[in-house]
């Protein structure tokens, strides 16, 4: 199945929801990292939160960094998206690794970790970025995003969020939704939607069986009349380039360049999102 989100809202105006089917980006970014099983699942479940909360932003421009920082083995996760559907993230250390759960499951909570904070940068083109932080639950990704949406956002929300990492390590099936409450919603239809999510399967296993994100939201929120508002494909893509590290290298100064090149007389720079290796010799450093 090919990636993509949608964005949806009931007839009423009282709830919201995202859905996204991202099987290919996670393996993309499994590819681009080398990651380990509970890693890829990890830094899967932070790229399709992302991809989702990027396109809750409303212009071209607009830029979302979210940073996942519980104090475990995988050290911080980021990610950077933007209302187009693009992300691109990494995992601090990709290879790190912890034993299953007792019921078989990847145990996500305890390779990212439960003291820390999750923090949200966007930079909405105005003179600073707005900033929203809350601290880290479980670790496992979607209860922290619920929780942050309710403590730093003031939002009610139900998120979930799914990697299956198939016997060769690679991505089976990827995906997740954010249902928001908005203004006006009852107690008996919070009552109805807490019912049907403590029913339904997880949202990886919903995937894996070939549901799209519009089979998924009338599964879960069938009997509001959902309305579909925009479908939208996402990918794992980084938009680094030499002109944009050359920036970076100017950036440290003329005596910081000068120091290079009698130290090293080359710089490399790698970037964190691709892993691509940019060189620069001598006389381009001069």
């Amino acid at each position: 199945m090919k990636d993509y989100l949608i964005k949806g809202i009931d007839e009423l105006g009282r709830i919201r929801v995202y859905v996204a089917s991202s099987t290919n980006l996670v393996e993309n970014a499994r590819i681009t990292h080398n990651t380990s099983p509970t890693a890829s699942a990890a830094l899967g479940r932070t790229l399709t939160a992302g991809v989702m909360m990027g396109a809750m932003m409303k212009n071209e421009k607009d830029v979302l960094t979210l940073k996942i920082s519980g104090g475990g083995p995988a050290g911080n996760i980021y990610v950077v998206s933007r209302n187009n559907g693009i992300i691109k993230g990494y995992i601090d250390n990709p290879q790190a690794d912890v034993p299953s759960r007792a019921d078989g499951k990847l145990d996500v909570g305890a390779l990212v970790g439960n003291n820390g904070s999750i923090t949200t940068i966007m930079d909405l083109g105005l003179r600073e970025p707005y900033v929203g932080q809350s601290n880290i639950v479980s670790g496992e990704i979607a209860e922290d995003i619920a929780n942050f949406y309710a403590v730093s956002e003031q939002q009610p929300s139900a998120v979930s969020l799914g990697v299956l990492v198939d016997k060769d390590i690679s991505i089976k099936a990827a995906g997740g939704y954010i249902i928001q409450l908005l203004p006006g919603v009852s107690d008996q239809d919070i009552d109805k939607i807490e019912a049907k999510l403590a029913s339904i399967e997880p949202v990886s296993a919903m995937i894996d069986k070939g549901m799209t994100p519009e089979e998924i939201v009338d599964s879960i929120l069938g009997d509001f009349n959902m309305q579909i508002l925009e479908k939208m494909d996402i990918e794992y893509k980084c938009d680094c380039s030499r002109e944009r590290i050359e920036q970076v290298i100017i950036s440290l100064g003329k005596q910081e360049i000068v120091d290079i090149i009698e130290e090293d007389g080359q710089a490399e720079i790698v970037c964190h999102f691709c892993d691509t290796k940019h060189q620069f010799n001598k006389k381009e450093l001069k």
